[in-house]
């Protein structure tokens, strides 16, 4: 065999093995690639998230959802269903309903993501390790859970994954947001159109009182000061509007019992409608925040609406933002001044 055949050979087998190892790596390459994306599972698309959760549903004792930067719980309880650490206020019966279908119609669509360092990009990291999805449990009456998901968003997309399992996967259907705590309460306490507010009987803490009154049909602004405040002079018309209106803009940001209230009122507020409807707040400056009770006055045709109130609001202290209790607790200097003393020539 001459010299240049054995080179030929030579050549040719550094070429297959030059071959060979490109091929052997490129193929290395799409595997660990592939280690980083779901394969589709057909088996499990279209099937139900949580099997049999008719009968998980019927025996839940609790609702269980943990955060990363918070958990909390619904508790089943003897008034119906309640969360956790508000003495047994209730949950907002839509919210609940919304969970409960949801949950019961959730169905696996494709896979996703197995790569745990990925599972924060689509809302399914591991919550109780810091991660960003929400953990939803639920137990029964001996505290033994019975179903458990993960479940988290990334745009218009809903994504679930179950606990013990990498695999993500999109899921068909919706669920409420799980992200606020409090916005579970039921705080949809009382709901008074501004043009229905008649009057405004005004306490503040130094123990000065007004009276401000308006004729049906006249605007928001036209309130003035009525007997035995008739001769006093406004500040401005939106001094007076603020606090009689205050009312119509009630939105509570927390509750807590009447009983742990630990201060005196600070300022009362009656507001009267034309129908004849009458609500009485008083308002509560407290170390943990500022607080307000309510109790409505039966009426006439208001008294329907009355009882509705009665029945949220009684033995509860409804927390509201400093702005607004700053609303239901105006010095009444602020509003009105008295009236300029006669001249001589007068």
């Amino acid at each position: 065999m001459t010299t240049d055949t054995r080179s030929e050979q030579r050549r040719r087998r550094l070429q297959l093995m030059g071959a060979a190892a490109f091929l052997l790596t490129a193929l290395a390459i799409i595997m660990s690639l592939d280690l980083g994306r779901a394969k589709p599972d057909l088996g499990r698309q279209g099937q139900s998230v949580l099997p049999e959760f008719a009968s998980v549903r019927a025996d839940a004792a609790e609702i269980r959802i943990t955060l990363a930067d918070e958990s909390y719980k619904l508790i089943n309880s003897a008034n119906g269903w309640t969360l956790d650490g508000t003495s047994g206020y209730p949950v907002r019966a839509d919210r609940l309903a919304e969970l409960a279908s949801g949950l019961g119609a959730l169905t696996w669509g494709e896979g996703r993501t197995r790569d745990p360092g990925k599972l924060n990009r689509i809302g399914l990291g591991d919550p109780r390790d810091g991660g960003t999805g929400a953990l939803i449990e639920i137990a029964n009456e001996n505290g033994d859970v019975t179903a458990a998901i993960i479940t988290g968003r990334k745009g218009d997309h809903l994504y679930a994954r179950r606990p013990d399992e990498m695999q993500a996967y999109q899921v068909t259907g919706d669920l409420p947001p799980l992200f606020n705590r409090d916005a579970w309460l039921d705080l949809n306490i009382i709901d008074i159109n501004p043009d229905a507010v008649s009057a405004v009987r005004l306490y503040d803490r130094s123990g000065e009182s007004l009276y401000l009154q308006r004729a049906v049909g006249t605007s928001e602004r036209n309130f003035r000061p009525g007997p035995p405040y008739q001769d006093f002079r406004l500040v401005s018309r939106i001094a007076a509007s603020t606090p009689a209106l205050a009312l119509t803009r009630f939105q509570p940001i927390g509750v807590k019992p009447a009983s742990e209230l630990t201060t005196r009122p600070a300022g009362r507020h009656i507001t009267e409608t034309h129908d004849g409807l009458e609500v009485d707040l008083q308002a509560y400056r407290e170390p943990d925040g500022f607080f307000v009770t309510l109790r409505a006055i039966e009426a006439g045709e208001g008294a329907q609406r009355g009882s509705t109130i009665n029945e949220k609001a009684e033995g509860w202290a409804f927390e509201v933002s400093e702005y607004d209790w700053n609303d239901f607790t105006p010095a009444i200097s602020t509003i009105v001044r008295p009236p300029l003393p006669a001249t001589p020539s007068e």
